[in-house]
């Protein structure tokens, strides 16, 4: 049990916020065995040819900004295109596929040979069943993807079929389901880059910041906000300010204030892909305001404590903002 702020803001990161660095171990090993399971699936005869990079880690957990509990993980399994061409009608994204392709054709709209997203992912679900270790393969509500529950984990896999493709230039980037049977943009490189490259610039850890802003939003009875945007709240306000000093007390009174003056801002996607992805209501942004408002005072409070040495009012002040999880004084 803490007697100083640092060593609370410490023991809560490692034992409440962070993923587990055992668990993380056996997710990797997982995910590495089943990414050659479905490089296994039979090349061109059921299942189409892969691209050479075959797949790439996806979403927060790839760019290690995902909090406990791990409860899924997303993987982009990448297809050769074999000369497919992308068009872009300005209301979705369609993938017009070659005639004698293998597999694709079938894959595509009756009468057409533009690409179903969601027969696409319905071949991935059949294949997935047979793989081993694994109990059940369903398509994902929102239709985007496929996920695969495991007979002994906590975590599900997110399994997203994409393509490479190519805009201007040297430029490349990827196409995913879009949930409607078509197709959308996506680069995975760029919010890792943006990510890595913001907290190396910083003496704080920027990862720690992002995952302690999370925590503080999952339980500080706010409208849910995306973990995407959220995310990206807090990399603009570092990508904002020049400095910033090691201790998570002192840059969470920042943000927090940060959070109180842009939540009603629009927010555009770092890629360039999705627009504002500031997906609140005014209401919704109102009570965000407000709550980080309340918790901006709180925190004040108990930074002026700890200068005044009185640790356990000052660690009772950080319990109020992030909640009972948040260790108590002894």
């Amino acid at each position: 049990m803490p007697t100083t702020v640092f060593t609370a803001f410490s023991e809560f990161l490692k034992n409440n916020v962070r993923i587990d660095s055992g668990r993380n171990e056996v997710a990797l090993a997982s995910k590495k065995n089943l990414v050659s399971e479905i490089i296994k699936f039979p090349d061109g005869d059921e299942f189409p040819p892969l691209h050479r990079e075959q797949s790439m880690d996806y979403g927060s957990y790839s760019r290690r900004t995902k909090i406990r509990p791990l409860d899924d993980i997303d993987i982009m399994i990448i297809l050769n295109a074999q000369t497919s061409v992308y068009v872009d009608t300005g209301a979705e994204i369609e993938i017009h596929v070659q005639a004698d392709a293998k597999i694709l054709p079938s894959l595509c709209y009756d009468g057409t040979l533009i690409l179903n997203s969601i027969k696409v992912n319905n071949l991935f679900k059949e294949h997935l069943k047979g793989v081993t270790k694994y109990s059940k393969a369903e398509i994902k509500r929102n239709q985007e993807a496929v996920t695969l529950n495991l007979d002994s984990y906590e975590w599900v896999y997110d399994i997203v079929p994409s393509m490479k493709a190519h805009g201007d230039g040297d430029n490349t980037f990827y196409l995913i389901p879009d949930g409607k049977g078509n197709w959308k943009r996506t680069d995975p490189r760029v919010d890792k880059e943006r990510t890595n490259s913001t907290n190396a610039i910083h003496n704080v850890s920027v990862l720690d910041m992002v995952r302690l802003v999370k925590f503080w939003a999952s339980n500080a009875s706010i409208p849910e906000i995306k973990s995407y945007f959220l995310e990206n709240l807090v990399l603009n306000y570092y990508t904002a300010v020049d400095t910033s000093v090691v201790y998570e007390d002192i840059e969470m009174v920042k943000v927090l204030a940060y959070i109180y003056h842009n939540i009603h801002n629009s927010l555009e996607d770092p890629k360039g892909f999705q627009g504002d992805i500031n997906h609140l209501s005014y209401d919704e942004r109102d009570k965000v305001k407000a709550k980080a408002g309340d918790h901006y005072f709180i925190a004040v409070e108990a930074r002026t404590l700890e200068g005044e040495k009185k640790m356990e009012e000052s660690i009772a002040k950080w319990r109020a903002v992030f909640g009972e999880s948040f260790p108590k004084y002894s």
